[in-house]
């Protein structure tokens, strides 16, 4: 996930951890909230986004627990990952305002 435009997944879960640092599960619970419940990240498209986003050091492994013998990761944003966040926001904002702008939901006449 380099320079390349970031799929709303991603987002979502640098979005998820912008606040809190987060396993899997609670992840994927915390993005299904954000969205109204509109996505439900599946468990093997949501830990392959995370396996992407650690190589690509949007966000590290902040600690290891043992839950029921097994090992559960906790995931945090790195500093690349929030500066990712907020160049994702920015660019979504503007684009924002140019759909309402050409919808004229921002109190112009419509774009034709």
């Amino acid at each position: 996930m380099s320079e390349r435009v970031m799929q709303e997944l991603g987002l979502l879960v640098l979005t998820a951890l912008a606040n809190a640092p987060r396993h899997g599960y609670a992840i994927a619970q915390e993005v299904k909230a954000i969205t109204d419940g509109r996505v439900v990240p599946r468990t093997g498209a949501l830990y392959g986004a995370l396996d992407r986003m650690l190589a690509d050091g949007l966000i590290e492994v902040e600690r290891e627990e043992i839950v029921d013998s097994r090992v559960r990761r906790v995931f945090a944003l790195s500093e690349a990952g929030r500066e990712r966040l907020v160049l994702e926001t920015e660019r979504l904002a503007v684009t924002v305002r140019e759909a309402r702008r050409r919808l004229g939901m921002d109190g112009t006449a419509p774009v034709t």
